[in-house]
């Protein structure tokens, strides 16, 4: 088993709680910035890209603060790295909605993976008007 590496990366964001999760929770949202397409079966989501599924078992969810899934393509399944969370985080004060993103990558591969995750937040704000 590899470890990898835990990095939480952060995403000033100028949307609504309720609207931002709409978009990290819902199949049709997600598929709109994070995948080219995007099926549920109840817990079960299937991300599609290009030509490769990957398949992921939402496993907790809070409307309008966050939503975590893990991936099942691993061997190991007590492996628990293998997961992403999604958490919308917001300013008491200034009100400032802030999409929080912590995931697990090789060493030699967390670079190329936040790069990923810089370009997936990016479509995901021209589609919310807020790039």
């Amino acid at each position: 088993m590899s470890d990898k590496i835990k990095f939480e990366l952060e995403f000033p964001i100028h949307a609504s709680p309720q609207l931002l999760f709409q978009y990290l929770s819902t199949p049709s949202g997600l598929s709109e910035w994070f995948a080219d397409n995007v099926n549920s079966r109840g817990e079960l989501f299937t991300f599609i890209w290009d030509d490769s599924e990957e398949q992921a078992k939402m496993i907790s969810k809070k409307t309008a603060e966050r939503i975590k899934f893990k991936w099942l393509n691993n061997e190991d399944e007590d492996d628990n790295s293998i997961f992403f969370e999604l958490r919308i985080q917001v300013d008491e004060i200034t009100k400032d909605v802030s999409l929080m993103v912590t995931d697990f990558a090789e060493e030699d591969e967390i670079d190329e993976t936040k790069m990923l995750w810089d370009n997936q937040i990016s479509s995901l704000k021209q589609i919310l008007g807020s790039g």
